[in-house]
């Protein structure tokens, strides 16, 4: 059982609330493995292992978070089913739950979304609404269909339902390397709009509290490192390109950024061609799929590897869900690290 789940914050994410998400998360959620490669530990000089949430149902992490809140709405909160926003794999993780709840979903996604997390929330059986990324206010919009519908919001990051999903993924990083007898010294993770991070960390942070937590974001959508080193929540200014649609958010949560400040040491920014360079070797050295925005941990990483020299570290690869056409560019695009491989 967990013990006090989150130091020096009164967010709500209780240690309860993180065991009954992976309770109803049995059977349907996938355990999903840690990953290594002895050649890239002994080329890094590090014990590195990948959280491949990649192969979780729906293609990400996502699918935790919006089981559990929908599972835990009341039955008069379901009547009229739910409304989400995303750019595409929250989409997927509420059009799944939806439908394993039997409950009908309309999904706000932005145009430019990736063909293939369009296409799946479709065939998952939810009604696709699309909005313009740069002018539209996606919430506004859920909340106008939320009241002419009642239908329930499901939020992507910021609630405690969904967070407490999310924190099964640390839970499961804990059990693992528990089982290999390995103490956790690091865990570096993609970081939006905090969902993700905020529910590692605290499952991590009650097990490990000797770990250190960090966040990788993309260029020009640092608002979590600029709120980190600023101590309160920062904004940017959305419409930068970046590759990394997943992760693209304006501004951290209120409830995940408080978790967050207490619980994470710390964050890195990279850029698109390091998140391709990392996209190439999780491919070719670990035969894993990572879409841009799941790969930004490894970047961050590999950009800081004096850092974690002679460490235990576990990074997560949040999502796989990548056009092929996208994918195939970004492989041939990207430019060789300089990675003394063995023979």
């Amino acid at each position: 059982m967990l013990g006090e789940a989150i130091r020096g914050t009164n967010t709500g994410v209780s240690a309860e609330l993180v065991e009954d998400a992976a309770k109803r998360l049995d059977g349907l959620a996938v355990p999903t493995p840690l990953v290594e490669s002895p050649q890239l530990n002994e080329a890094l000089g590090m014990r590195l292992l990948f959280k491949a949430e990649c192969l979780q149902r729906t293609g990400s992490f996502k699918f935790r978070g919006a089981y559990t809140k929908l599972s835990r709405l009341p039955v008069h909160a379901r009547s009229s089913g739910v409304v989400a926003y995303s750019s595409g794999n929250h989409a997927q993780g509420v059009a799944a739950a939806a439908r394993l709840l039997e409950l009908p979903a309309t999904i706000f996604m932005p145009g430019d979304a990736p063909a293939i997390k369009i296409n799946n929330t479709r065939a998952l059986g939810a009604d696709v609404v699309f909005f313009d990324r740069n002018g539209d206010d996606r919430k506004a919009l859920a909340q106008e269909r939320a009241a002419e519908t009642g239908a329930a919001i499901i939020p992507p990051f910021d609630d405690v339902d969904v967070i407490s999903g999310q924190a099964t993924v640390g839970l499961e990083i804990v059990r693992q390397t528990r089982r290999m007898n390995l103490d956790i010294d690091h865990v570096i993770c993609p970081v939006g709009g905090g969902g993700l991070l905020s529910g590692i960390s605290v499952a991590i942070k009650a097990h490990s509290p000797q770990s250190h937590l960090w966040c990788a974001e993309p260029e020009h959508y640092d608002d979590m490192v600029l709120s980190l080193n600023a101590g309160k929540r920062v904004s940017i200014a959305p419409g930068s390109p970046t590759i990394c649609d997943s992760i693209a958010t304006p501004q951290p949560g209120l409830i995940t950024f408080e978790i967050i400040r207490t619980n994470v040491s710390g964050g890195f920014v990279v850029s698109d061609r390091e998140v391709m360079s990392a996209m190439a070797v999780l491919f070719e050295r670990l035969k894993l799929v990572a879409e841009p925005g799941g790969c930004a941990g490894f970047a961050a990483l590999l950009q800081q590897l004096e850092r974690f020299k002679d460490k235990t570290v576990v990074v997560v690869v949040s999502g796989g869900n990548v056009d092929r056409s996208t994918y195939s560019r970004i492989l041939d695009a990207a430019e060789p690290l300089h990675i003394g491989f063995p023979d």
